[in-house]
C-alpha cells in the first residue's frame, strides 16, 4: 500500500481541537468506527487536563453509535448536521450541549461547496478498497463522502475489511458542477450510471490509512404489528386505486421509501399485493425489505445512497454479489435526494409523519414543538417534488394518550401544500383539490382514531375563516399532554 498504515488513536492524534470534519457513509452504513471512536477517548482524555476539546461534524446522515454516541458521550461535538438518530447525540442536542441545525440532505454537500460553513479541516470515510492513486471503493454508503474528500484539508481511511472488495462496481459517484448556468444531472431511469465507480482523492491529502474489521451494526427492525400491517394495506389499497383510475402508469412509478418500521412493513405490504406491479426504486436507503423484494421479483432495481440492512441480510447480499451488482446502485446523496431527479421520473414517495394537523401540516421532527427527535433528514428533498406525495404514521401512541391527529402541528417540517395523501391504520385522507376546511373534515373522519374525533370536529366548528385555527386553544391538546400526560384530556 502507497499510505502509511495508522493506528486509530494515531490517526485521531491529528485532529485538533475546534476542528470541523465531515465524515463519510449515510446510516450506520459505510460510516467510520474506529478513529472516532479513538477521538471520543482523546476528547475525554484532553477535559480529564482541564482541557477544551469539540469538533464540528458534517455527516451524509444518522451514523453508528461508535461515532454520534460515543462523541456525544464524550462532551466532543461541538456542532451537528444534517441529520441523527442516536439517543446520546439526541439527549446532548435537548440539552443544548451540541448546536444542531437541522437541513435537507440534498442540500449539504453543495452548501459544503459554497463555502456557507466554512473551510473543512479533515474527512474521515470508510472503505474496503484502496488503491495507491487514490481511488477507494466505498463501502455499502456514500453520503457525502465524495464533497468532503475534495474540499478536506487532510483524509483518512478506514479500510474496513469486513466488507469484501467484491463490491466494487456497486458504486456510482457523481457530483453536479455548481451554478451558474449548471447541466442537468443526466439520471432518467433508477438504473442510469452517470458517474464512475470510486472516490478519487488526491494522495497528496491523504493522512494514512486505519485498518479495521467491523459490521456496520444494524440492527433489525421490529417485526410489523397489527397496526403498522394495516397502514400497510391501507398504502397498497390506495396505490391500486390510484392504478384502476389511470392516474398512475400501467407500469406504475419508482417507489422512495422513508426509513423504519412502518417503511418496512409498507414495502412489505406492496410485495405481496399481487396488484402491484413489479417495480423499481429510487430512494436513500435500501432496507431489509427491499432485498427480500429483489430476490421475489417483485423489485427490479433499487438506486439509493445506503445498503442499511442487518447483518444477517448484508451476509446475504455478500453471499450472492453477483446477482445483487446489477440490481443495487449506490449514489451520494446529492443525487439520491436530488429534487431535479425525483421531479423528472415521477416518484410515488412515502414518509412517516411524527404527526400531522387537520389542515395537512406535518411534524417529522419535534416532539411537543421543542424536543428533537431525529431530523427532517430526506423527507423534504422527495415530498415537495413527488409525483404522488404519501405521509403515514400510527394515529395515536403511548397507549391512545397521544393523537398523531392534532389541531395545528407543534412544528412545521411540510406545510400541507407538499402533501398530497395522509394514511393511517384507521384509513386514508386524499388531500388533492380540497380547501382547508375539506382537508380537515377528510383527516378527522378518515385518519383520525375514533376516540379523539369529537374534539377534532369541535376544534373545526370553533374555527373561523379560509383556515378555520382558533389560535387561542390550538395547542390545547399538546397543553394537555405536557400538564397532565394526555392529550384526551383538552378543553376547547
Amino acid at each position: 500500500m502507497a499510505f502509511k498504515t495508522l493506528t486509530a488513536q494515531e490517526a485521531a492524534s491529528h485532529i485538533f481541537n475546534g476542528a470541523k470534519i465531515g465524515f463519510g457513509g449515510f446510516t450506520a452504513s459505510g460510516t467510520p468506527k474506529v478513529v472516532s471512536a479513538a477521538l471520543a477517548e482523546k476528547a475525554e482524555a484532553e477535559h480529564a487536563q482541564g482541557n477544551e476539546f469539540k469538533v464540528s461534524l458534517f455527516t451524509g446522515a444518522s451514523s453508528g453509535d461508535m461515532l454520534d454516541g460515543a462523541l456525544a458521550r464524550a462532551k466532543a461535538i461541538d456542532a451537528r448536521t444534517p441529520y441523527q438518530s442516536n439517543k446520546s447525540s439526541r439527549e446532548g442536542i435537548n440539552k443544548n450541549e451540541i448546536q444542531y441545525f437541522d437541513m435537507h440532505l440534498s442540500h449539504l454537500a453543495q452548501n459544503l461547496r459554497y463555502g456557507f460553513y466554512g473551510k473543512l479541516d479533515f474527512a474521515i470515510v470508510e472503505a474496503c478498497k484502496v488503491y495507491d492513486d487514490g481511488r477507494i471503493i466505498p463501502c455499502m454508503g456514500v453520503g457525502i463522502a465524495p464533497t468532503v474528500c475534495d474540499l478536506a484539508e487532510k483524509v483518512i481511511i478506514e479500510l474496513n475489511h469486513h466488507t469484501p472488495e467484491a463490491i466494487e462496481g456497486f458504486h456510482d459517484i457523481y457530483q453536479p458542477a455548481d451554478p451558474p448556468c449548471r447541466k442537468e444531472i443526466p439520471v432518467y431511469t433508477p438504473s442510469d450510471r452517470v458517474g464512475v465507480p470510486y472516490i478519487q482523492i488526491d494522495p497528496s491529502k491523504i493522512i494514512g490509512v486505519v485498518e479495521s474489521n467491523l459490521p456496520d451494526g444494524v440492527a433489525p427492525f421490529t417485526p410489523a404489528d397489527e397496526v403498522t400491517n394495516k397502514i400497510g394495506e391501507n398504502v397498497c389499497n390506495f396505490l391500486v386505486s390510484e392504478l384502476k383510475a389511470g392516474r398512475i402508469p400501467s407500469s406504475f412509478l419508482p417507489i422512495q421509501s422513508g426509513v423504519g418500521n412502518i417503511a418496512n412493513a409498507v414495502l412489505g405490504s406492496l410485495g405481496s399485493n399481487p396488484d402491484i406491479p413489479p417495480f423499481e426504486m429510487y430512494t436513500e436507503v435500501v432496507q431489509d425489505s427491499v432485498v427480500g423484494l429483489m430476490k421475489s421479483g417483485k423489485c427490479k432495481f433499487a438506486s439509493g445512497c445506503s445498503l442499511t440492512v442487518s447483518d444477517a441480510v448484508m451476509d446475504e447480499i455478500i453471499a450472492d454479489v453477483d446477482f445483487f451488482r446489477d440490481k443495487i446502485v449506490l449514489r451520494p446523496q446529492e443525487l439520491s435526494n436530488n429534487p431535479e431527479v425525483v421531479r423528472r421520473m415521477g416518484l410515488i414517495t412515502i414518509n412517516t409523519a411524527l404527526e400531522a394537523d387537520i389542515f395537512g401540516n406535518i411534524n417529522s421532527t419535534h416532539v411537543t414543538g421543542t424536543k428533537m427527535m431525529n431530523g427532517i433528514g430526506g423527507s423534504g428533498d422527495f415530498t415537495r417534488n413527488a409525483y404522488l406525495s404519501i405521509f403515514t404514521c400510527p394515529s395515536v401512541a403511548k397507549g391512545g394518550k397521544i393523537s398523531a391527529i392534532v389541531p395545528m402541528v407543534s412544528h412545521l417540517d411540510h406545510s400541507e401544500h407538499s402533501v398530497s395523501i395522509l394514511i393511517t391504520e384507521q384509513g386514508v385522507a386524499d388531500l388533492r383539490g380540497k380547501s382547508p376546511r375539506q382537508r380537515a373534515e377528510a383527516i378527522i373522519e378518515n385518519c383520525a382514531h375514533p376516540m379523539y374525533r369529537p374534539l377534532l370536529r369541535k376544534y373545526l366548528e370553533m374555527g373561523a375563516g379560509h383556515t378555520p385555527h382558533t389560535l387561542s386553544v390550538a395547542f390545547a391538546m399538546h397543553t394537555a399532554f405536557n400538564e397532565t400526560g394526555d392529550m384526551g384530556n383538552a378543553q376547547f
